[in-house]
């Protein structure tokens, strides 16, 4: 807790210099997700969650060149008691190991009290310092960074990255970093930075060095990034074909390459490629195919994998090989759509169907129904750890969204 108050004064401490020209924004949301699962386990009872999130930002800027930024969630959960122990998807990424110290949470219950129904989180999700030159943009503190232009699965991001089956996407989880952007002719930048880990222990920290230019109307970006000791080398390919959008971006990860001895067969690739287009304004598609060099190939195999570093460390989630996704939105009225996407594991064969209806009741309030539901062999028994299918293990997933901006 002393670290992160030190850190949080560091960050926002500045001489009131020019008060009367600098400009303060203040916003935030509420949002709350009522979630119902379907366990895949036969008999196994429905379970459910209620998330409430409260979101408080402020921006400072007391000249052009110099600006704070600063986040504060404040999310309380009723849910299932097994939930808050364990979870009933196989695999998660990481949502915040970069970070040099953070608040505790849950605020309530705590590690003496008993487990309940009722769950109080916090968290500090930005404190960031931002300065801009002539020559480069600076920014220190805890802000988002993520990679990839990828739709569905980004192999380059790996800071942070979300889920298929994150409700909440809108803001990426804040990690603690220092960063550089130094632009390069009209299109072009180089990006380093280095990322801290808890305690700033290297073993558990991350830098990166990134370069983006454009030629022949392409975007091309390269990306080294040394994380808890593995080597990710990636590329990132974007341009337009024939009104049709197009994205390659892949990445191979070298794990424990600084060490004496290390294991080449730990290794592993991962690649996107899929098309978009917009079809008159109203609908828009998508296809990506994911190769997913971490993965198993068989179903039985697909838990004892989990313990390979591209699961511990490289937040890869899917369990298989193969997958393809596509999706569609349409624009049914200016106030309501409709959309859909598939996540298919063709080796299984196992899919996710996650349908939405989104319809925005004014300005700065939304609403949405929605789900994921999974098609696939189901789990034997509840005794029997080895899985049949990917997506057939998961359970079905059931939300109403409600959003308020402010």
């Amino acid at each position: 807790m002393r670290k992160i108050l030190v850190l949080i004064i560091c960050v926002m401490a500045t001489p009131l210099v020019g008060i009367a020209d600098a400009e303060f924004q203040f916003g935030g949301y509420y949002k709350n997700f009522s979630t119902i699962f379907n366990s895949p386990v036969p008999e196994a009872p429905i379970s459910g969650v209620v998330v409430n999130r409260l979101r408080l930002n402020l921006s400072y800027a007391p000249t052009d060149s110099l600006s704070f930024a600063f986040a504060y969630d404040f999310t309380p959960r009723v849910q299932d008691p097994l939930l808050f122990s364990q979870s009933l998807i196989a695999v998660s990424a990481a949502s915040s190991r970069y970070r040099i110290a953070d608040f505790d949470s849950p605020i309530y219950p705590s590690a003496e009290d008993p487990i309940g129904s009722v769950g109080i989180y916090h968290n500090l999700d930005r404190a960031s310092l931002h300065f801009s030159t002539d020559f480069a943009d600076f920014s220190a503190g805890r802000d988002a960074i993520a990679w990839g232009s990828a739709r569905i699965v980004n192999p380059t991001d790996v800071v942070a990255p979300y889920t298929y089956d994150q409700l909440d996407t809108e803001d990426r989880v804040g990690v603690d970093a220092i960063r550089v952007r130094i632009p390069v002719g009209v299109m072009g930048e180089v990006d380093a930075g280095y990322i801290a880990g808890a305690d700033f222990d290297f073993d558990k920290s991350a830098a990166f060095l990134r370069t983006q230019l454009n030629a022949a109307e392409t975007d091309f970006s390269i990306l080294l990034l040394e994380f808890q000791r593995d080597l990710l080398i990636g590329l990132d390919v974007a341009r337009g074909i024939g009104g049709a959008g197009f994205w390659l971006e892949t990445a191979y990860v070298l794990t424990a390459p600084f060490d004496d001895e290390p294991d080449a067969s730990e290794n592993y690739l991962r690649t996107s490629i899929g098309l978009d287009y917009s079809f008159g304004g109203e609908t828009y598609a998508f296809i990506e195919y994911h190769f997913n060099g971490a993965g198993a190939r068989k179903p039985e195999n697909y838990l004892t994998n989990l313990e390979r570093p591209a699961y511990t460390r490289g937040s890869v989630y899917l369990l298989g090989t193969h997958y393809l996704a596509p999706g569609v939105t349409h624009q049914v009225t200016p106030l309501i759509s409709v959309s859909g996407q598939i996540l298919l594991n063709l080796s299984d064969p196992s899919t996710w169907v996650a349908p939405q209806v989104a319809y925005n009741i004014a300005e700065d309030i939304h609403l949405s129904i929605g789900g994921f539901v999974s098609i696939g062999k189901r789990p034997k028994n509840s005794e029997s750890p080895e899985l049949q299918s990917e997506f057939g293990s998961y359970p079905n997933l059931f939300f109403s969204s409600f959003r308020v901006y402010f």
